[in-house]
């Protein structure tokens, strides 16, 4: 998905950075996507309070009964995207030629590297019920101008416990891991957890994790969580104590804490206030380097202009 906001702004962590378990609630804002015949999604990363939670650098839930997701093509950089309905069908095609349909329970995901563009259209077009999640993860510096691919999985491994279910997306949950491409040590998972159950996840301790409640109501670590803001741990967690009288369905993030500094603007994620420069007046000039999106023609999704002060990375103060 795309960016229409391109925000910049500085982005400490809301506690003193120090390694250690913590309990930081976020609340989503929301933000338009797609234009004028978009939708609206609750975007909970990145924020003032919360960069990111290892690689993971964006956070999009998009939750309508009623609407349609047209996103024209659009360039990236220096990230993967990760895409996961929830509810409705969505079709992905992009400049290295795939054009697929990610239902519920599959995954997509687009390694930007050096620079893809994509787009993205649920299916059919027609206002229907459409629930789902959007991420980033970050490419770190030695991955971050790979060339682009792109890979489905439309059977993900799932790790159960008594009254819970994982979805393993990304990394790896105890002995459960995904078979999708990662460059850094991470995780994300989709969990349910049935009702009046209690549980344990198995964490790694060296990791930093979130969790977002996707339906119900759920305890985490003792503490209540509802469906919207994302609840940040912290680290040096060997496990994860969730529980719900309702039944609740959630999603784990987690990742070693990412220690390059990042520039990141609209779509792209660099290191640089020049690499973004570059990268967006090639978009414009529709250069070679973000390829051809089929099935569009022209139509494209432009960039918004740069902000007048130079761009400056999103650095974590660490304890």
């Amino acid at each position: 998905m795309t960016r229409l906001d391109a925000e910049v702004e500085d982005a400490p962590l809301a506690h003193d950075g120090a390694p250690g378990p913590v309990l930081e609630l976020l609340d989503a804002r929301e933000v338009p996507l797609g234009g004028v015949r978009g939708i609206t999604v609750h975007r909970t990363l990145p924020q003032r309070a919360l960069p990111m939670v290892g690689a993971w650098c964006f956070l999009d839930r998009f939750d309508h009964d009623s609407a349609v997701m047209r996103v024209l093509p659009h360039p990236h950089i220096g990230l993967q995207t990760v895409t996961w309905p929830i509810d409705g069908e969505i079709r992905h095609r992009d400049s290295v030629g795939s054009d697929v349909l990610v239902a519920p329970g599959q995954l997509n995901m687009m390694t930007a590297g050096y620079g893809i563009s994509h787009s993205e259209f649920s299916m059919p077009e027609i206002p229907a019920e459409m629930h789902g999640l959007q991420l980033w993860t970050a490419l770190p510096a030695a991955d971050a101008h790979v060339a682009p691919f792109f890979e489905q999985h439309t059977d993900l491994p799932v790790h159960r416990t008594s009254g819970l279910a994982v979805t393993v997306m990304l990394g790896s949950v105890a002995d459960t891991t995904s078979p999708a491409t990662i460059f850094s040590p991470l995780v994300g998972a989709d969990a349910v957890l049935e009702a009046g159950a209690h549980a344990t996840i198995p964490l790694d301790p060296g990791f930093e994790h979130a969790v977002l409640v996707i339906r119900g109501s759920l305890t985490v670590a003792g503490t209540a969580l509802e469906s919207g803001p994302l609840l940040y741990l912290g680290t040096g967690r060997d496990d994860l104590e969730v529980a719900s009288d309702t039944g609740a369905r959630f999603v784990l993030l987690g990742g070693e804490p990412f220690d390059d500094d990042l520039v990141m603007w609209w779509n792209f994620v660099g290191r640089s206030h020049d690499e973004i420069v570059e990268a967006r007046e090639e978009w414009e000039g529709a250069s070679d380097r973000f390829g051809t999106v089929s099935g569009h023609g022209d139509a494209r999704i432009p960039a918004p202009p740069l902000p007048t002060v130079r761009l400056t990375p999103r650095r974590r103060r660490r304890g």
